[in-house]
């Protein structure tokens, strides 16, 4: 019985999850009122207030989920196929196949932490998380002889950083951009 609750549990976090992002895709951080999200998740608001205390909660649970799922890909990265195809293969997932609605999303997150000192550190975590990844998947490219093991890997992981945010930016910007 505890398990079904857990799981129903879950499922209705994942649901409110994902209404909170429709609403601030539509209309932006600060546009988007709980009473909107409320709505959008089809639930009061003394009942959303028991799973997220606040839109930074909120904002802080998708980046979890998030960061569950790009842990989840670094992970199952194998490198048999070499470094260059689990980059390429990487990079075709997050900005080909993803859906727009959760590239302007991650564009919303990023221009907001320069505003909000929760947002900025949820932020930056996630981005140290995701150095950490790429610094372990690195340095285990050139334990194979991928790469030279001589490379500035801090400078080639900023390299790889801005790169991925400036095909976030430009695909959410830009309807005709095509990131194939």
């Amino acid at each position: 019985m505890r398990r079904a609750n857990a799981q129903l549990q879950s499922d209705r976090r994942a649901e409110i999850l994902a209404a909170a992002q429709r609403c601030f895709v539509r209309s932006g951080f600060h546009g988007a009122s709980m009473q909107e999200i409320c709505a959008e998740a089809g639930m009061s608001p003394g009942n959303l207030y028991r799973y997220f205390p606040s839109k930074e909660a909120l904002i802080a649970g998708i980046a979890e989920r998030d960061r569950a799922e790009v842990a989840q890909q670094f992970a199952r990265a194998d490198l048999s196929r070499g470094l260059f195809a689990v980059l390429e293969g990487m990079a075709h997932h997050h900005f080909a196949e993803r859906p727009r609605e959760q590239v302007m999303l991650c564009t919303e997150v990023m221009a907001e932490a320069r505003r909000h000192p929760e947002i900025a550190r949820i932020s930056a975590s996630f981005d140290a998380d995701v150095r950490k990844w790429l610094a372990a998947l690195l340095r285990a490219a050139a334990e194979r002889g991928d790469i030279p093991a001589d490379i500035d890997f801090d400078g080639v992981i900023t390299m790889l950083m801005v790169i991925a945010d400036g095909v976030w930016w430009r695909r959410a910007l830009d309807p005709d951009f095509d990131p194939e």
